[in-house]
């Protein structure tokens, strides 16, 4: 469900591999356009030549449960819990020196704390979402003390909404989360059907999701600016800022763990196809994960033009920003640190402290 998928399988600070089926998707999209397939050819070797400098080290790991932890990225002040998708690297909100929510709000006077997933393994393969939540999550939650806040990012959100259900916290910020899974659209959930149906017997012998699987489906939402973004980054500057936003961008996408089996499963046949949590029949345990009757305070932040999470499967909350960026420029983007850094901030500035 994250966010700007590329053609590579990249490991950290190596040049990335194209894969056979971007070029197959490069070939239909060009079958009458040759200049625009060069174009978008030479925008892939720029990428893949690009220098990739060592990245920041991740924060501090103050806490663990099974394969999960939580990383501090401030020593004082309000902590903030941030839960990233289970798809993609956590680091999108740590992605660059000028590109990283967590470090400025660690100027803003708050401790935020990012979860990271870790790596499943095939043992894992029978940790569905919910489980994700109970045994990996909300030890984490627990561990700080206090009911905690929560920002939740995409599949992060809804993850952190449920987590709500089940534990208190201080209040709960959603960006760019899916709840009301039938607002993609019938074609789009078609598609994504159809892509889980011909995935599912390989990933249940795997015990694992591979991110090539995830990858191909968010191709299918718009392979034409999939393409189109390298034909453009053939013509930027290899040594300025705008090919290194690109670099670090795209290599982040490609730099996804699997899944484990029955998250995936969960994902594709609770989520999108059922549409569990927007119909109010999601149960973990013995308990009816419903946003509507927390008493928590709770916002969320809605792209208007996201092509990952439709705006329609937003789910509804009376506190909802509308945010004129894409789901993944609304986290790095330029106008980022305007259009959801400093709301977000001055929202959790204002819900009062339990302690």
């Amino acid at each position: 469900m994250d966010a700007t998928v590329t053609p590579f399988d990249t490991a950290p600070q190596q040049a990335p591999r194209p894969l056979p089926l971007f070029l197959e998707m490069l070939r239909n999209q060009t079958e009458d356009a040759p200049d625009r397939r060069v174009r978008a050819l030479a925008g892939l070797r720029a990428y893949q030549a690009a220098p990739r400098p060592p990245r920041a080290p991740a924060g501090e790991i103050v806490a663990t449960a099974g394969r999960a932890t939580l990383r501090s990225y401030a020593a004082t002040g309000r902590p903030v819990v941030f839960v990233p998708s289970l798809i993609n690297p956590p680091y999108i909100l740590d992605l660059s020196p000028d590109a990283s929510l967590l470090r400025w709000l660690a100027t803003q006077g708050f401790a935020p704390l990012l979860v990271d997933w870790g790596q499943p393994r095939p043992a894992d393969r029978a940790q569905d979402i919910d489980s994700h939540i109970e045994q990996l999550l909300l030890p984490l939650l627990r561990s700080i003390g206090e009911p905690p806040l929560l920002v939740g990012y995409c599949l992060g959100g809804t993850i952190a909404l449920a987590a709500a259900a089940l534990t208190p916290v201080a209040g709960v910020a959603l960006i760019a989360a899916p709840w009301r899974f039938a607002g993609f659209g019938n074609a789009a959930r078609a598609d994504i059907a159809g892509l889980w149906s011909d995935a599912q017997p390989a990933c249940d012998q795997l015990g694992l999701v591979p991110i090539e699987v995830l990858q191909s489906g968010f191709w299918r939402l718009d392979p034409a600016r999939t393409i189109g973004k390298f034909e453009a980054f053939a013509d930027i500057a290899p040594d300025s800022d705008a090919a290194r936003r690109f670099v670090a961008l795209e290599d982040w996408a490609n730099d996804g763990a699997p899944i484990a089996y029955a998250a995936g499963r969960q994902m594709f046949d609770d989520l999108f196809d059922a549409d569990l949590p927007g119909t109010r029949r999601w149960r973990i345990g013995d308990t009816l994960v419903d946003p509507h009757k927390l008493a928590s305070p709770l916002v969320e932040f809605v792209s208007a033009n996201d092509r990952i999470v439709p705006a329609a499967s937003a789910i509804g909350l009376p506190d909802a920003r509308i945010l004129a960026a894409g789901h993944v420029g609304m986290i790095v983007g330029s106008s980022a640190r305007a259009q959801l850094w400093q709301p977000l901030a001055d929202w959790l500035t204002a819900i009062p402290s339990a302690r």
